[in-house]
């Protein structure tokens, strides 16, 4: 028992849950490292509060003398709190976040020093940052990239350092983060919004975009995950059998949390109060040693960078508490992946959500046009959609047992199924009087203040309305949430834009009444978007065949899914709006197509390394000492011993078989990612390590698995999911 495999099972075993002190209340320490109102109230003059309150009410710029009187107060509230140096943080299109640190000191000569923090280094810096993904913005030799301050996202320190949220540009201005496009997104949805709001409420002046994401990831034991080459290079197991006992009886579904998961939830739960970000909700998830966490809604600009924030201390947190945080969507063969569902709305500054129905007919009228609308965008765009969440290791998630399939449905439930159906049968034109009280009274008039979330008995809708917002289920655990909500929020503008010509222009060429007007145009988006709901199961061989009937896409692939970034109509879509524009579009296709490359390549070459230089010598290692004793065996019985050896004699077959076959296929796989890896083309690359490399991995997998319930268990040198997945 030498192998690796059981000093780190020996190592986990004695681990002990962390003593984590809570000695004051969450309300009192919430936000208490953040540069929120109640610290510039306290470090900043009234003018420069006012200043950065209106940048974040009203997107007004701040000038740069008011920004030295900025930092001057923000650089003293951050060495107050323990600060030593700065940076800016950004979410580049890696997917991680990033950050260069400056420090406050410096020197004036006469060997003297100063702490020095001045709008300019609030304002802009340029971190050169030139090995960041770019799609072919930059080249490292021309062009510089720079940061540039968020002041709708606050400051805030972490590790000793003040944290200044910002977008990251080239030196021409096109966006190479998640964060400009999605500012640009949503500042466009805000716009078509309130227009339409005008229709209800003249006092509407802004509509915000809300976002309540759930985090869900599995907890494992750092000592278990570094014995594992593929956990440790790739994020998820690329091998092993599945054990006898698994997830069959939900027995670790919202169970007891265990204690040293509890002791490591209660460190990082701290963390984020510290940091502003309201996490509220834990529990245990589906799958063994599987864990969620959610928090209360916010402002999707905040809560994307807050999620960010959170996934690098979900990680930093963990290695004090002897855990590897495990954020890839499937981990783990043969058990519940992880997901990041995120649940939309849109609400205005008077206080509405224009996705909850209200107490009279106009607020149900307001709700239905916004639902309906949202409906017809994502028919509209689903495909666009399905590319917002695609990435190589979601793959593995959509359509499996827990998530939903790579189609892009919207479930509404039954109570709205209905209202739907009786505004499809709105007379076309002008309404009567009987039909338009029948609609405010009965129809509109009579929708529940509270819509029930009947969503639980359908999980395999991508997208479904529950109850004052969609949640869009789709989205994976590894995913940078503005990517979707950039995408979600683009063409839910250009979707209330349309509606809003339509509407006009029925007022003002068939000189209709606003409310018949807005009615007729309902009616058909209703008959328009049909195909897009769906309330039966997703995972069903018929609903694939309904679906192709119905138009819609069901691109299982990233290399398939990715297409539509490419389309004339999605790049003008983007362009038309504002959000990106053709190089930017063009630049983001490129980056991802390159990432699902990479990171089948890396697969690719880790499940080859264990294979043969992990794998086979054991098998090999086995088999000998198989033969050893069928030789005893002869040795001893003469040429009875085949009567004695029949079981050996046919593992020694068996084994040489595997081993065989894993070789063979091994060497076919690098044959194929050679032949891959020469295509000039970038589609026909992905397209090879999509349907020529990746295949593969089955293959070599099922041998290398046939060969853990084989061996010798004290041989076997891979940490076993049963040890994974079971060690508390």
């Amino acid at each position: 028992m030498s192998t690796l495999r059981f000093h780190a099972v020996k190592a986990s075993l004695k681990r002990k849950p962390l003593k984590i002190k809570e000695d004051k209340r969450r309300s009192e320490i919430f936000g208490s490292n953040v540069f929120n109102e109640v610290a510039m109230r306290q470090y900043l003059t009234k003018t420069s509060l006012n200043s950065v309150l209106e940048a974040i009410e009203k997107g007004t710029k701040i000038n740069r003398l008011v920004a030295d009187h900025i930092s001057t107060g923000m650089k003293e509230w951050a060495i107050s709190k323990g600060a030593t140096h700065y940076t800016h943080w950004f979410q580049p299109l890696t997917g991680a976040t990033a950050e260069k640190h400056d420090a406050f000191f410096e020197t004036i000569g006469d060997g003297l020093a100063i702490e020095k923090f001045g709008g300019n280094q609030l304002v802009q810096q340029e971190p050169d940052a030139s090995s960041f993904p770019n799609g072919g913005i930059r080249n490292t030799f021309e062009a510089r990239g720079y940061t540039a301050w968020d002041p709708t996202s606050p400051a805030f320190i972490y590790d000793k350092t003040l944290c200044i949220p910002t977008v990251f540009v080239s030196y021409t201005g096109e966006a190479l983060d998640f964060k400009t496009p999605l500012l640009r997104a949503l500042q466009v949805v805000d716009n078509a919004a309130v227009a339409v709001c005008k229709y209800f409420d003249k006092n509407v002046k802004s509509v915000r975009t809300s976002l309540g994401w759930e985090q869900e990831y599995f907890l494992i034991d750092t000592a278990l995950a570094i014995s594992r080459p593929d956990i440790l290079l790739t994020g998820r197991t690329l091998l092993g059998h599945s054990p006898a006992k698994g997830q069959q009886l939900d027995d670790h579904y919202f169970g007891t949390i265990p204690a040293r998961a509890m002791s490591y939830m209660r460190d990082l739960e701290h963390q984020c109060m510290l940091l502003g970000i309201p996490v509220k909700t834990r529990h245990n998830e589906v799958a063994p040693n599987q864990f969620e966490l959610a928090p209360i809604f916010e402002e999707a600009n905040l809560a994307v960078d807050h999620n960010s924030l959170l996934m690098d201390i979900m990680q930093k947190t963990a290695k004090r508490h002897g855990f590897t945080v495990l954020m890839h969507e499937k981990p783990f063969a043969g058990v519940n992946g992880s997901g990041k569902h995120n649940n939309w709305s849109l609400s205005t500054n008077t206080g509405v959500n224009l996705l909850a129905p209200g107490k009279t007919p106009m607020s149900n009228l307001q709700f239905l046009t916004f639902f309906i609308n949202t409906i017809k965008a994502v028919q509209t765009h689903e495909e666009l959609l399905r590319a917002a969440i695609a990435s190589a290791s979601n793959d593995h998630r959509l359509g499996a047992n827990e998530a939903p399939p790579a189609i892009i449905s919207i479930f509404i439930g039954d109570q709205l199924t209905k209202v739907l159906g009786e505004l499809e049968t709105v007379t076309k034109g002008k309404l009567s009087p009987k039909e338009i009280t029948d609609l405010k009274l009965n129809v509109v008039g009579k929708i529940p203040e509270v819509i029930l979330d009947n969503t639980d008995r359908n999980r395999t809708s991508s997208f479904a309305f529950t109850g004052n917002k969609f949640e869009f289920r789709a989205v994976g655990s590894t995913a940078n949430c503005a990517k979707p909500m950039t995408v979600l929020s683009t063409i839910v503008a250009n979707q209330l834009k349309e509606f809003k010509v339509e509407v006009d222009e029925l007022i003002n060429s068939k000189s209709m009444k606003k409310d018949d007007a807005i009615f007729n145009v309902l009616r058909e988006y209703i008959k328009t978007s049909k195909a897009i709901l769906f309330e039966g199961n997703g995972y069903s061989e018929a609903w694939e065949k309904e679906a192709k009937k119905r138009g819609l896409s069901n691109n299982k692939t990233t290399p398939e899914a990715l297409q539509i970034k490419k389309a004339k109509s999605t790049i003008a879509l983007f362009d038309n709006l504002g959000v990106m524009n053709k190089v930017e579009s063009e630049a983001r296709y490129e980056i991802e197509m390159e990432d699902y490359i990479h990171h089948i390549q890396i697969e690719s070459r880790v499940i080859g390394d264990i294979a043969r230089n992990h794998v086979v010598p054991t098998a090999v290692r086995y088999q000998n000492i198989l033969i050893e004793n069928v030789t005893g065996l002869k040795t001893i019985y003469g040429d009875q011993f085949k009567d004695f050896a029949k079981a050996q004699l046919v593992l020694i077959k068996e084994i040489s078989e595997h081993i065989e076959t894993i070789n063979s296929t091994v060497t076919k796989m690098t044959e194929a990612r050679k032949i891959c890896n020469k295509e000039a083309s970038l589609e026909k690359r992905a397209d090879g390590y999509c349907n020529r490399v990746k295949p593969l991995f089955a293959d070599i997998r099922y041998h290398c698995d046939k060969l853990e319930i084989m061996i010798d268990d004290e041989l076997w040198p891979l940490t076993k999911y049963r040890e994974l997945l079971f060690t508390k």
